[in-house]
């Protein structure tokens, strides 16, 4: 790669696909003449879409997120094409997308303001930050103009929240479909990432619920009070509860875990969260849902020691010798009542010992008091206002995504509620909602 560049694809149509080396300064119409050149076309014959808008010529694109190997797609101008966004002539990175997630008083200068968290499988094998990209639904190419940004997280999971105009030959699409990328590592085109929506920066200082201190990343469970919790504290709370095997087996939402303030709706949904605990307790985590599922439909285990081979006997039946299909069992029999080794005549009574790992974990109400991520918490006061970063008018965000524009006459800047500075790529990329 030569000094100063980085190389890109302009993808066009369906079976071209253009490398590009982009110099640092280079705008998005010295990007339609290299790819012109290439093409045998004319350079106002082009259009570049990026993420979801179509680029103005005069944008830089080094303000766009266009990262190492990012694909970009090139596409003949139509006649009589529509205006169909307002944002369509400036920068991308000037889309809003955010909730009343984010205070202006961040003693962290230096901090990374990426508002949306992955689990990347290959190959960091670990948290980190996560990119937004979107595509059309249908034809699943990145040529998909959207019609309004996403403004929450239903928006982006949650299928045809958000509509849009697919600019694609022969692709009637109209279905924004978001997704994510680590942000991490240079990701292959069909490479997806997780996205775990209860981790979030810690902005508001909102102390852990457990430890009560205030960490950086912390995960906001999904209780109408929002208690927060360190990571290092969820990963104890988690191994916890598999110790205890206390855990919630739900019809809908499977194998899960709730707030540790026993809050009612509050089960994770989402169970890459669990990932963070590291791959064995994963392994653990997976293998305790299979077997709570088992037991729920009417199966039992086999108690012998190093087997603990799940088996679906007639209800009626007593007497169960383990003998997997495939004569994988142990070939254990016992008796399904007591779980010991078969009998005749009745069981015998033992007593079992409660709390055997002696391992607990509770949450008094003054912790849980402090702890909220909501909007309420005497911790933190909302910043309902900040000011336009070019003509200085007060401005109030009720919900929505993070892109602002100047409402002021003669105005109408676009800028990031977060960085307040120029809306750009790297704002919708980073924070576009949240």
């Amino acid at each position: 790669m030569e000094s100063g560049k980085h190389k890109i694809f302009v993808k066009c149509g369906t079976d071209t696909v253009v490398p590009v080396y982009l110099e640092t300064d280079w705008t998005v119409l010295d990007l339609k003449e290299a790819v012109a050149s290439k093409l045998c076309m004319k350079t106002e014959e082009i259009r570049i879409i990026f993420a979801g808008k179509e680029l103005h010529d005069k944008i830089k694109l080094q303000d766009c997120d266009v990262g190492e190997q990012s694909i970009i797609h090139a596409i003949p101008q139509k006649k009589n094409l529509l205006n169909l966004t307002v944002e369509a002539k400036c920068p991308l990175n000037q889309i809003p997308f955010c909730s009343n997630e984010c205070e202006e008083n961040d003693a962290r200068p230096n901090l990374k303001k990426s508002h949306f968290f992955v689990y990347c499988n290959d190959p960091c094998i670990s948290l980190c930050p996560g990119k937004l990209r979107v595509r059309c639904s249908t034809c699943k190419e990145a040529t998909l103009i959207v019609h309004q940004d996403p403004s929450c997280w239903e928006d982006v999971l949650v299928a045809k929240r958000i509509s849009g105009t697919c600019q694609a030959d022969n692709c009637d699409g109209s279905d924004a479909e978001f997704f994510f990328k680590c942000a991490n590592h240079i990701s292959s085109p069909n490479e997806r990432a997780v996205a775990l929506y209860l981790i979030k920066n810690n902005f508001k200082n909102v102390p852990c619920i457990a430890c009560t201190g205030e960490s950086a990343t912390v995960l906001v469970f999904p209780c109408e009070d929002g208690h927060v919790i360190c990571l290092d504290c969820f990963q104890l709370y988690c191994t916890t509860r598999l110790n205890e095997r206390r855990f919630i087996q739900d019809e809908i939402i499977g194998y899960s875990i709730d707030c540790p303030a026993g809050c009612p709706d509050s089960l994770i949904k989402e169970p890459h969260h669990f990932k963070i605990l590291g791959e064995d307790q994963y392994s653990r985590y997976q293998r305790f849902g299979a077997e709570e599922c088992l037991l729920q439909a009417g199966g039992v285990l086999c108690p012998q020691p190093g087997c603990g081979a799940g088996l679906l006997p007639d209800p009626e039946c007593k007497k169960i010798t383990c003998s997997q299909m495939g004569g994988g069992g142990c070939g254990f029999v016992f008796c399904r009542n007591c779980m010991q080794g078969y009998h005749v005549g009745p069981c015998e009574t033992s007593e079992v010992s409660e709390g055997a790992n002696g391992i607990s974990y509770a949450i008094n109400d003054e912790r849980a008091s402090t702890s909220k991520w909501d909007e309420d918490s005497k911790k933190v006061i909302k910043v309902t206002t900040k000011p336009c970063p070019k003509c200085r008018t007060p401005t109030e965000r009720d919900g929505g995504c993070m892109h602002m524009v100047c409402t002021r006459s003669q105005c109408g800047f676009h800028w990031c509620w977060i960085c307040q500075e120029e809306w750009t790529r790297d704002c919708m990329g980073n924070h576009w909602f949240g």
